[in-house]
This record gives C-alpha cells, structure tokens and sequence, in this order.
C-alpha cells in the first residue's frame, strides 16, 4: 500500500465570513516541497471571492488525469524503444448535472506527440493510448468519462 499527503490551508483573513463575502484562496502543499496557489474557480464563485489566477479544483482533477495518462504513455513508449521529443496536451473537463448533481462527468484527452524518429502506426499509438488508460491509477480511480483523442483523430474529425 503507498499513501500520499496534500496539506490544504486556507485563512479568513479580512472582512466577513457568514455573508459569504470571503476569499475562497487557499494552498495546496505537497510532500516534495511545492506549494500551488489554488481556489474556487470563478465559474463556480464570483469574483473577487475566487481567484482567477489560481488553480481549481476541477481544474487540477483535469491535469492531474492528463498527466497520468501521459506519464504511462511515457513509460509504455520507453519500454518499446519508441523515441518521444515532446508530449503536449490541451484536456478538457465538462462539468454538468448528471442524475441532479454537479460533476465533472468527461474529460478529453487531446494529446500531441511528436516522436523523435519514426512516427508508430496509428494503430500501435491506438494501442499505447489504450494501454497508458488501463493502466492509469486515477482513470481507475473515477467514474468519469475519459476519452483520448490524439491529434492526428481531431485532424480526421
């Protein structure tokens, strides 16, 4: 079993509390050492009680499946002696009310790879895309939908 830690913390600080009329600002601290500036997103909460700027929940949940995604792609890649350069992807969550709540109910995985010799058939890139997903902790981990849709499929769409 392997645990992992976030600390989140946030602080009143000025003007009131019960009105609703507070910063929803706060920070994630994580193990390594890195603290992330984070908030309600403004969809969510009107400014200026949400802070643009900083990262989301919903946001971070998008990234956070994008990146292990990749992270295995990465991994199947380097076990097939398959060369990658750069590995870029523009995921997109949908939030919306499924059986009366909120949830992020899909996200899009829409990744470019760009190989640093031959470029693997679409079917065998089919393939890893498939296998990264299988293998993903956290696409094991949801009931949201994840589709991948590398670019070379949004270009024939």
């Amino acid at each position: 079993m392997t645990t992992f830690t976030a600390k989140v913390a946030w602080t009143r600080g000025e003007g009131s509390f019960t009105d609703g009329r507070y910063s929803r600002g706060h920070s994630w601290s994580f193990d390594g050492g890195a603290t992330i500036a984070a908030s309600a997103s403004p969809h969510n909460v009107p400014l200026p009680y949400a802070i643009a700027e900083n990262v989301d929940p919903e946001e971070a949940y998008v990234a956070a499946l994008s990146s292990c995604h990749m992270l295995f792609y990465l991994w199947i890649a380097s076990k097939k002696r398959i060369g990658i350069d750069s590995y870029v992807d523009d995921a997109v969550g949908v939030m919306e009310k499924v059986d009366g709540k909120m949830m992020v109910s899909r996200v899009e995985l829409r990744p470019q790879v760009v190989y640093t010799a031959e470029m693997p058939s679409r079917e065998a890139q089919e393939k890893m895309h498939h296998q990264a997903h299988e293998l993903c902790f956290l696409a094991n981990s949801v009931k949201t939908a994840i589709d991948i849709r590398p670019a070379w499929f949004q270009d024939s769409a």
